[in-house]
């Protein structure tokens, strides 16, 4: 007999339908054969299968069994199928009968029947409602992650026997309600923008970088506080919205990091990969592309600490995703696109020895050492940094003297506001922040008066400003304007935001 039960397969961040089908041959030997491209992982699938109809009480049929996972040409990974492909046994072998039309099965069985944690459940919770299934079966561990989408019953699974008992009318399931307004943000109370002593044009920065999604430089000698700043960032950050929390979970999902005590992200991610770390490691890819530090970053922060530390390589491979918001891996199986729509926040020291221009201890390096340390990162890089901020040693007096600073409750009030205000301007559109305007946008909301182009063609003149250069200091001046609550761009917010620029640009 011929069963067909539906699973999915995770390609990039997106899941497609898989059919399962499960023929049970009335002549042959006795065997157990999957075709359909599967990896290791579902080839072993075998044995738990097995396994798991046993100790679940039903039979496991001594005969030829052949089971095929279509669309045959897609790669299969994970051990997602064991549910389907017990299901479909179970169905062939006339053990069960039961109409699995509209339904979507996906879980990894243990050898006693149970059911375990997955990897991907959420694209295919999101794949399942949007192609109208009306119902998907899931283990129990992976309940809160998929119950965040409306529109589609979830049925949350402990072991096999009861998916046995529902389609047998033994003990019918209930399924699990929606959970939508499901969070509130939670930020650490580790780092506070309270605790930093002096630097107030470094963190007025911040909080601009902040309020528009911008990318921002911070450079200074070492023990100045550019990364306690950095740290902090994560504490001002505007909170994320549903659709946005949405985004990143699934992304955390495709990768396996979700667990069950954080099940959805609902906080802005804050990712600080290591100098060290490998091309593969921050961009995504391998055999089988897996997001990297800068798709993990989406919606968030990525922090660069020692930028000039990274390899050539790494830094260049940066180029296009800070521009396009999304990163595409092409390989020999085809490609995938995964979103990278980050605030950079890069720290950087001025020389190999980190004094060059300290007025309290003396740079060691050679002119040509300094050189070669400053070329690691590229013009186009510098770039497409929105703001560069220069971080001075702090003075002995501030550190000794009680702390007078604005805490990060207080500036992230005033950076949300400004949020907001971005989030209504651009609600017919497909961006969320300053940042993300192209040209035409810029034109639509960001109207100059003529003392600020005259401002402006004074200064591409004299800082020598690229094109690329011009549209970000208007970005940033109209950031700055949302902050003080104000509809147009005046002249003293682009004076502002030309103090960003570094002196020179590539």
């Amino acid at each position: 007999m011929l069963a067909k039960v539906i699973s999915a397969a995770v390609v990039g961040l997106d899941a497609v339908p898989i059919t399962v089908e499960v023929d049970i041959a009335a002549q042959g030997l006795p065997s157990f054969t999957i075709v359909g491209l599967p990896d290791k992982a579902v080839e072993e699938s075998k044995e738990r299968v097995r396994a798991a109809i046993k100790n679940s009480g039903a039979d496991f049929p001594a005969k030829k069994i052949t089971v095929n996972l279509a669309p045959a040409d897609l790669p299969k990974e994970g051990p997602a199928y064991d549910l389907p492909i017990a299901l479909g046994i179970l169905i062939a072998s006339e053990q069960l009968r039961a109409d699995t039309t509209g339904s979507i099965f996906v879980g990894e069985l243990s050898l006693d029947g149970s059911l375990r944690r997955i990897w991907g459940v959420l694209p295919c919770a999101i794949m399942a409602r949007d192609k109208s299934y009306k119902n998907i079966f899931i283990p129990e561990d992976n309940l809160d992650e998929a119950a965040i989408i409306d529109k589609i019953s979830v049925y949350n699974l402990t072991n096999l026997r009861q998916l046995f008992d529902h389609f047998a009318q033994n003990k019918l399931m209930v399924p699990a309600k929606t959970k939508k307004q499901f969070f509130k943000s939670q930020v650490s109370d580790e780092y506070d923008f309270e605790n930093i002593r002096g630097q107030e044009s470094a963190k007025r920065a911040l909080e601009i970088a902040s309020a528009g999604s911008h990318n921002i430089l911070m450079k200074g000698p070492p023990g100045a506080g550019k990364t306690l700043m950095a740290r902090s960032y994560a504490t001002i950050l505007p909170k994320l919205t549903f659709e946005e929390s949405l985004e990143v979970t699934k992304i955390y999902s495709v990768a396996n990091l979700l667990n069950r005590e954080n099940p959805i992200i609902t906080s802005r991610p804050f990712r600080s990969p290591h100098h060290t770390t490998s091309h593969i490691g921050l961009i995504g890819g391998s055999t089988i592309p897996r997001p990297g530090e800068i798709s993990l970053a989406h919606r968030g922060v990525l922090f660069l600490d020692e930028f000039p530390e990274f390899s050539r390589q790494v830094l260049e491979a940066l180029r296009q995703p800070m521009e396009d918001g999304f990163v595409t891996i092409s390989r020999a199986s085809g490609s995938v696109k995964f979103p990278c729509r980050f605030s950079l926040v890069a720290a950087a020291n001025p020389c190999p020895c980190g004094f060059l221009g300290d007025q309290n201890r003396n740079c060691v390096c050679t002119p040509s050492a300094i050189t070669r340390y400053q070329k690691r990162i590229s013009g186009p890089i510098l770039d497409r940094i929105d703001i560069h901020v220069t971080v001075p040693a702090v003075k002995v007096e501030k550190l000794t003297t009680a702390a007078n600073s604005e805490g990060s409750k207080i500036i992230k009030a005033r950076v949300q506001k400004a949020r907001d205000i971005q989030e209504k301007r651009f609600s017919k559109l497909s961006i969320t922040s300053n940042a993300e305007m192209s040209s035409k946008t810029m034109k639509q909301f960001c109207n100059l008066d003529q003392p600020s182009i005259t401002l402006l063609k004074q200064a591409i003149s004299k800082l020598n400003l690229s094109a690329r250069s011009f549209h970000r200091v208007v970005k940033i001046a109209r950031t700055i304007a949302d902050l003080e609550n104000s509809l147009k761009i005046k002249t003293n917010h682009v004076a502002e935001a030309l103090q960003y620029r570094p002196t020179t640009d590539a």
